[in-house]
């Protein structure tokens, strides 16, 4: 039996929150001032059409981009804040056909010679390898994938440890795991994509609740409850869990093994976010307790609705189930964008479901607004199907 097999006892499970408590790097953080800021006033909402069209949908991201442009153009970061950004000005650049996204984006690997953070088992100090990775296989260059290689080939030759999940918050499954699945197959060596695969279900089998088809946000929350009394679900860990999801079955191959492992779960988690997305489109920051956040949180919702449309363009899902969900989330970011271009109800870096200002605007959220918007775009209106 798997030690984290729910017919072990609640306590094993308590003891093992609390170890992992004790052992783990500390909680979310960002170690870059210029991630985002909440200011009282952000001024007026833009006046921007949210249907699902083509023009529409680029002038959206054009006003989002060039906003979050202006504020880091000069800037560089190793920030896991920064990995969405960076895919998400990749993928702009290809939306707009505005190339100074892309070579921002080349810039900062440039300066930093393709390196990563400093943590090096820690998947937060991965993430922007994601970026590098793309660029790689846009300009192929063997020296934009040593600093990865050198850390990963390392990291291959220690011994997992199921009692210490070595990705042991749920994020961490949208940091790292795309970066192993990107390696392997820009190397061409399966190594790395059967690692992924073990760290991946080690930490499902922690974190994943089979019965709600969510994910805790770590072992400390898997008792924790809602005022109401559902379980506390973060509607933004899990909008990372499906965007990883999504991201590692792009770079998976077809005829791996235990890819329909994924495609189930990305299934099953998307049947599940779908049922409690808001009125309005979005999904407020704790899942299953709606009505104590007033607020709706943007950047679990781009995420899920990056990997809801993903999911619809590569045939994972059905896109008559979808195309109205999909439809409604996209409506719904769009009224989040401020006339300057600021994308606001940004929950603020935390561990847990909380309260923001309406003007909170964090990278990671405007990177998961831009990737939604590649996406959609593949799947809007006017697009031949």
């Amino acid at each position: 039996m798997s030690p984290f097999s729910p017919r072990r006892p609640a306590c094993v499970l308590c003891l093992l929150a609390a170890v992992l408590l004790v052992l783990s790097p500390g909680l979310a953080r960002a170690d870059d001032s210029m991630a985002g800021d909440a200011p009282a006033r952000p001024g007026p909402r833009a006046q921007l059409s949210g249907a699902l069209r083509p023009a529409d949908i680029r002038r959206a991201a054009a006003r989002v981009a060039a906003w979050q442009y202006a504020r880091v153009q000069d800037h560089d970061s190793l920030d896991w804040t920064y990995a969405p950004l960076y895919l998400g000005f990749l993928s702009a650049a290809d939306l707009l056909h505005e190339p100074r996204y892309a070579n921002y984006v080349r810039k900062v690997g440039e300066h930093y010679d393709w390196g990563l953070g400093p943590r090096v088992h820690h998947a937060d100090d991965q993430a922007v390898a994601q970026a590098w990775l793309v660029l790689y296989a846009r300009t192929p260059d063997p020296a934009m994938l040593k600093p990865l290689r050198e850390r990963y080939d390392a990291q291959l030759r220690i011994p997992d440890d199921p009692q210490r999940p070595l990705w042991w918050w749920c994020d961490a499954l949208f940091m790292a795991p795309p970066t192993w699945a990107g390696l392997a197959k820009a190397t061409h060596e399966r190594a790395y994509l059967d690692y992924m695969d073990r760290q991946w279900w080690i930490t499902s089998a922690l974190l994943y609740d089979p019965a709600e088809h969510l994910y805790n946000r770590d072992a400390s929350y898997l008792h924790q409850h809602e005022r109401n009394g559902e379980k506390l679900f973060w509607s933004r860990g899990n909008g990372w869990v499906l965007a990883g999801l999504a991201r590692v079955l792009s770079l998976m191959p077809a005829d791996y093994p235990q890819r329909p492992r994924y495609e189930q779960q990305f299934r099953a988690m998307a049947v599940r976010l779908a049922q409690l997305q808001g009125k309005d489109g979005l999904w407020r920051p704790g899942l299953l307790d709606a009505a104590a956040y007033p607020r709706p949180e943007t950047s679990g919702s781009a995420f899920i609705v990056y990997a809801l449309a993903w999911g619809v363009h590569h045939g994972v899902l059905d896109a008559a189930a979808y195309r109205s969900a999909i439809n409604r989330g996209w409506r719904g970011l769009v009224g989040e964008i401020y006339a300057d271009g600021r994308l606001g109800d940004i929950q603020p870096i935390s561990a847990a479901p909380g309260d923001y200002p309406p003007g909170a605007s964090y990278v990671y959220g405007v990177g998961a607004f831009l990737l939604a918007a590649g996406e959609v775009e593949a799947i809007s209106e006017a697009k031949p199907r």
